[in-house]
């Protein structure tokens, strides 16, 4: 067997981790609105640094775009991607594309994306997913501190998101001992904290399904989550009923301990509005995902998927 680990130079885990780290000068902070009537630049004591903080959820491309044009006749130290996934993903490009080094510091527990080399972004009002290993951290910092006043709604979501990418990516066929044993770890922990309202538990949880499917790969439960996301419904909400969905498709050994977690956190019904059978032959372009699937998925099937998740 032979495979390959990338990840992050340098992860600092704990809580008041960012709080206490000797960030360099003159930085540019990437985060959304918020961050700072939320005291986090107060919290992570920065110095002379520059700040975009219009992220919106589900960012655009043109959002990246835009922040490499106001800032490009300017030199940083580090970008610094501050926020939910949505500013981390924008920051993993922006840095990418301006040749910066990254220091990625997630606040809400779930993409994982502080240690991936993956970055989602909307193009042309269509999520894409972006994969290079120039978009990997050189530092992720994982504070649970900033759990703390976080809404019951961005936990829920979260913590849904990252137990479908740790369950599926344990089921991928790019899977491997390493991505196989944080995956597992990773549901085993997030399953306790969810059940048991432990929610500071999820910073860890997170942070190994990131490592584990950053590694391999999230499956059909994803692919079929990005028609409703485009649709408006929350990521997070989209997956607690495709992935469902996909692991009793494919018969995995999280389906019942999945379907349990996203019952206990109440996830109301979603319904696709656009044609199914259109629907389904965008979802069968996405080869990232569906190449990965521990099962052969046919436009039929999807269509049946969709058709299960719509009469739910």
């Amino acid at each position: 067997m032979m495979f390959t680990v990338k990840q992050p130079n340098t992860i600092l885990f704990g809580k008041y981790s960012s709080r206490d780290f000797a960030f360099p000068e003159n930085c540019l902070i990437i985060t959304s609105k918020g961050a700072k009537n939320r005291g986090w630049l107060d919290y992570l004591k920065i110095k002379n640094y520059h700040v975009f903080d219009s992220v919106e959820s589900n960012p655009s491309i043109k959002t990246a775009e835009e922040i490499i044009s106001d800032f490009k006749n300017l030199t940083f130290s580090y970008v610094v991607g501050l926020g939910g996934g949505s500013s981390l993903d924008v920051a993993k490009f922006v840095a990418c594309k301006i040749k910066t080094r990254k220091i990625l510091i997630p606040t809400t527990f779930g993409s994982g994306s502080e240690v991936t080399r993956i970055s989602v972004l909307k193009v042309n009002g269509k999520k894409q997913s972006f994969h290079d290993d120039r978009l990997i951290a050189d530092i992720a910092i994982v504070d649970p501190y900033f759990i703390e006043g976080t809404t019951m709604e961005v936990i829920k979501n979260s913590a849904i998101d990252s137990c479908a990418q740790c369950s599926e990516a344990y089921d991928s066929k790019l899977g491997n001992p390493y991505t196989k044993f944080l995956c597992n770890t990773a549901f085993d922990i997030l399953e306790y904290a969810i059940l048991n309202d432990k929610f500071e538990k999820l910073a860890l949880g997170s942070l190994l399904t990131g490592l584990g499917f950053g590694n391999s790969s999230t499956t059909l439960g994803h692919a079929l989550s990005y028609v409703y996301s485009n649709e408006g419904i929350m990521h997070g909400h989209a997956l607690a009923h495709t992935t469902t969905v996909a692991h009793k498709f494919n018969d995995s050994k999280f389906y019942e301990r999945f379907l349990k977690i996203v019952n206990h956190l109440k996830f109301s019904k979603i319904t696709l509005s656009q044609d199914l059978r259109n629907a389904a032959k965008l979802i069968l372009t996405d080869k990232k995902h569906l190449d990965n699937n521990p099962r052969i998925v046919t436009e039929e099937d999807v269509v049946i998927l969709l058709e299960e998740i719509n009469n739910q």
